[in-house]
C-alpha cells in the first residue's frame, strides 16, 4: 500500500496530494512543493495553524485533482506524534471524500531538532497507513473503501535509506489492522475455536508455528482456572500457541493475551452499559497475536511466543460460582470472590504454563483486565505494573515512540495480603473496589515466579468509542506498535 517517490509535483499523478505545513518555517527543499506552500499561505484564512486544513482544487499545472494543507502549528510544537494525527487526518479525509490514491509530501527538514528525518519519515508513514483502513465487511450498502495506494514524496537522496523503514511500518501497520479487525468481529462470529482458526491462518502464512490445546488437553494439563471461567459458555475454552522460532535464536521473549472473546461477567453478571461491547475482551490477546506475527514477517532474530488462553464468559447452569475453589495449573488454589474478575483467571494459568514450557527471559502480558485502571488514567493510557526496572524502563521508552502511552503504576507488598482467603492459597479479588488494578496485577504476579514480567492493563486504550485521527470508532489495535518497537529493543 505504500510507495515511495521522488517525482517532480508536475510529473505526478494522483486524485490528492497532502502537504503538511508549518505556521513558521518551510519543510520542503522541493522549489515545487516550496511554491504552493508559499501560495497557500497567501490564503488570508489560512496560515499553518495546527488542525487547519485548506483545499486547493484542479491546481493549475498538476495532473492531481486536488491539494489539501494541514497545518501543523509551529515548528517549535512539532512532535511525533503531531505528524502522525496530521498525515492520519488527511488520509481519512481524503479515503473519505475522494476514494482512489493519494500522495503525502512527507517533511525533508529536521525539524525540531529532537526529531531525526527517520522518525519524522516514520511519524508521517504510520499516520497515513494507520488511517487508511475499515472494517466494512458487515455493511449491505456499498461504503466508500480506503485508499488503493499511497506514495510518499521525499528527495531522491533519501529513498534507499528508507525503503526498509517503508517496509517495516507496512508490516507493523498490516500487524495493527489485523488486530482491530478481530477486536472488531462481533462475538459470534469468534468464539474461542474461530479466533484460535483466524489466528493460525494468518500465522502460517508468516511461518509462525501453531499449537492448538482444546478444553480435554487443557484438563489433563490441570489448567483448573482457565477451565472454571469456560464452563458456562457451550464454546469451549482453548489455549492457543504462536511461536516464532528463528534458527540460532540466543533469547525468548513470551507475551500473553488475554483472550476473552466475550465476558458476559459469568454468573457476576454485567449490567446494562458495560455488557454491550464486551466482545473487546480478547483485545489483549489480538495485540500479542498480531506482534508475534508481524515479528516473523519483519525477520527477528530472537524466539518469541505467544500464548492466547481464549475463552466465553457466560452464564449457565454449569458455570462457576462465587464461593467456588478451583485449583490453578501452578498448583495454587484460588477462590473465586467474583466471577466478573475471570482474566486474572486465564492468564494465571497461561503464565504458569509459559514460565514452565519456556523458560523465557522475559515475559509480558497485555489484558483488559481492569475498569479500575480505567479510573485511574483514563481511556488513551495503559496502566504498566513490573517489578522489573530494566524491562520496566524499555517499555516506557517503547511507549514514548509508539505513542502507545503507558504509565508505571506500582506493586505495592502490603497490598498482597487483600488477596487472602480463609479456605485458599488466595481470593480473585480484593475486599474493596479502591486499587483494583494493582490488586489484579498483584494476583498475577504470583504465578511468573522470579522471571522478569511485566503486565500492560490495557483496558483504556484498546477501543475507542469514537474515530480519530488514525483510528476509526472500535478496536484500536493498541499494543501492536508498542510491542514491536520493543521486541527490537530487548
Amino acid at each position: 500500500m505504500l510507495q515511495l517517490t521522488s517525482q517532480d509535483l508536475s510529473r505526478i499523478k494522483a486524485d490528492t496530494l497532502i502537504i503538511p505545513v508549518c505556521e513558521d518555517r518551510g519543510l520542503y527543499r522541493f522549489p515545487s512543493l516550496a511554491d504552493w506552500v508559499r501560495k497557500a499561505q497567501a490564503v488570508s484564512t489560512f496560515s499553518g495553524a495546527a488542525e487547519e486544513i485548506l483545499d486547493f482544487y484542479q491546481p493549475e499545472g498538476l495532473t492531481i485533482e486536488r491539494i489539501v494543507f494541514i497545518g501543523l502549528g509551529p515548528s517549535d510544537d512539532l512532535s511525533a506524534e503531531g505528524l502522525r494525527q496530521a498525515a492520519g487526518s488527511a488520509i481519512r479525509g481524503a479515503w473519505r471524500d475522494r476514494p482512489g490514491n493519494a500522495v503525502l509530501a512527507v517533511p525533508d527538514i529536521n525539524l525540531p531538532e529532537a526529531l531525526t528525518p527517520v522518525q519524522v519519515f516514520t511519524a508521517a508513514a504510520e499516520g497515513a497507513c494507520l488511517a487508511n483502513h475499515t472494517l466494512a465487511v458487515y455493511k449491505t450498502k456499498k461504503k466508500k473503501r480506503p485508499l488503493k495506494g499511497i506514495r510518499l514524496l521525499v528527495e531522491a537522496e533519501h529513498t534507499r535509506a528508507l525503503r526498509h523503514v517503508v517496509k517495516r511500518v507496512e508490516l507493523t501497520c498490516r500487524g495493527t489492522a489485523m488486530a482491530r479487525d478481530w477486536v472488531n468481529l462481533p462475538a459470534n462470529d469468534k468464539p474461542p475455536r474461530d479466533l484460535a482458526a483466524m489466528i493460525s491462518r494468518e500465522a502460517d502464512q508468516a511461518g509462525v508455528t501453531t499449537k492448538l490445546m482444546d478444553a480435554r488437553q487443557l484438563k489433563r494439563l490441570r489448567m483448573g482456572a482457565l477451565l472454571a471461567v469456560g464452563s458456562g459458555s457451550r464454546n469451549p475454552p482453548q489455549m492457543l500457541i504462536l511461536d516464532h522460532k528463528p534458527p540460532k535464536s540466543r533469547q525468548t521473549v513470551v507475551l500473553v493475551g488475554k483472550g476473552v472473546t466475550f465476558d458476559a461477567g459469568g454468573l457476576n453478571l454485567k449490567p446494562t452499559g458495560s455488557i454491550e461491547m464486551m466482545k473487546i475482551d480478547m483485545a489483549g490477546a489480538a495485540a500479542v497475536a498480531a506482534a508475534v506475527i508481524t515479528a516473523a514477517r519483519r525477520g527477528l532474530t530472537k524466539r518469541i511466543v505467544g500464548v492466547l488462553p481464549l475463552v466465553e464468559n457466560m452464564v449457565s447452569g454449569t458455570a462457576f460460582r462465587p464461593g467456588d475453589i478451583v485449583r490453578s495449573y501452578s498448583g495454587q488454589t484460588i477462590e473465586i470472590g467474583n466471577t466478573d474478575a475471570e482474566g486474572r483467571l486465564i492468564l494465571a494459568d497461561a503464565l504458569a504454563y509459559a514460565v514452565k514450557r519456556f523458560r523465557p527471559d522475559g515475559i509480558i502480558d497485555l489484558a483488559t483486565l481492569t475498569g479500575a485502571c480505567v479510573v485511574a488514567l483514563g481511556e488513551r493510557i495503559a496502566g504498566l505494573f513490573s517489578p522489573d526496572a530494566s524491562l520496566r524502563e524499555h517499555i516506557i521508552a517503547s511507549s514514548r515512540d509508539t505513542h502507545e502511552r503507558c504509565w508505571s503504576m506500582p506493586l505495592p507488598d502490603d497490598y498482597q495480603e487483600l488477596l487472602k482467603s480463609d479456605l485458599a492459597d488466595m481470593r480473585n479479588i480484593g475486599p474493596s473496589r479502591w486499587g483494583g488494578a494493582i490488586v489484579a496485577a498483584l494476583f498475577l504476579s504470583r504465578f511468573v515466579g522470579d522471571t522478569p514480567w511485566a503486565h500492560i492493563d490495557i483496558a483504556g486504550p484498546a477501543h475507542t468509542k469514537k474515530a480519530n485521527a488514525y483510528s476509526e470508532a472500535g478496536g484500536t489495535g493498541f499494543g501492536v506498535r508498542l510491542l514491536c518497537d520493543l521486541l527490537e529493543r530487548l
